[in-house]
């Protein structure tokens, strides 16, 4: 049974390890983090979305069983997603890799299984697999939370990674503002400069009709990307 849902961001930088001196300018975020996923049961379904040049490439799931690391990334730091995970690291989807790093900060017992979907869903198409993921979840024996690990618009500032579109500021404000308050109906009409677009729609399948409660921790846009961290209660 689905109980608990934590939404949180999958940047590299906010890994200590890999953001050097920029560490202390997220560590509020990276704390808001490690508070939203603490409210997890200890069994995870991670929902996540592929990126870069294999973002439209088939969902895949990453098991429990399950070790990455973040050597593509700048360190190798080595993660598990779950206590029992052994051998050697593979190349894991970041959204495994930050849901591994997250197990280690916030819940080192719990175990994470990580569904990662093609970025090339459309709205309808990833609101249906959301719902077929909550059937999933629900017909579990023990309680189990989502992680949703995404990223909203990455071009808020001069300096952010996707360019600079100041329009998208009124996109990202509208996405921090559903995920506040939990409005589960407007996930599904984000517009595709929404990096996590497809992550954010799963999760308003699972949400349906609304949730119980939404909290906000955090919400900002250091590096010119969206960053929002909460808790939904189901």
């Amino acid at each position: 049974m689905l109980s608990t849902i934590a939404i949180i961001p999958s940047a590299p930088v906010l890994v200590p390890e890999l953001a050097g001196a920029a560490a202390g300018e997220v560590a509020e975020l990276r704390a808001a983090m490690i508070a939203a996923v603490a409210a997890l049961p200890p069994r995870w379904v991670v929902v996540g979305v592929r990126t870069g040049d294999v973002a439209d490439v088939a969902d895949v799931v990453v098991g429990p069983e399950s070790v990455g690391t973040f050597a593509g990334f700048g360190a190798d730091l080595v993660v598990r997603l779950s206590p029992q995970a052994t051998g050697p690291p593979a190349e894991l989807p970041l959204c495994a890799l930050i849901a591994g790093w997250m197990r280690d900060q916030a819940q080192p017992d719990a175990r994470a299984e990580v569904r990662v979907y093609a970025a090339n869903h459309d709205g309808e198409a990833a609101l249906t697999l959301g719902r077929q993921l909550r059937n999933e979840i629900d017909r579990l024996a023990e309680p189990a939370g989502v992680m949703v690990v995404a990223d909203g618009a990455n071009t808020l500032t001069p300096a952010a990674p996707g360019g600079h579109h100041p329009n998208d500021v009124a996109v990202q404000r509208a996405l921090d503002d559903a995920l506040s308050c939990g409005d589960v109906a407007a996930l599904p009409r984000l517009p595709r400069q929404v990096v996590g677009r497809v992550a954010f729609q799963v999760l308003a399948g699972l949400a349906e009709p609304v949730p119980r409660s939404a909290k906000e921790l955090y919400r900002a846009a250091p590096y010119g990307v969206g960053y929002f961290a909460g808790v939904w209660q189901l």
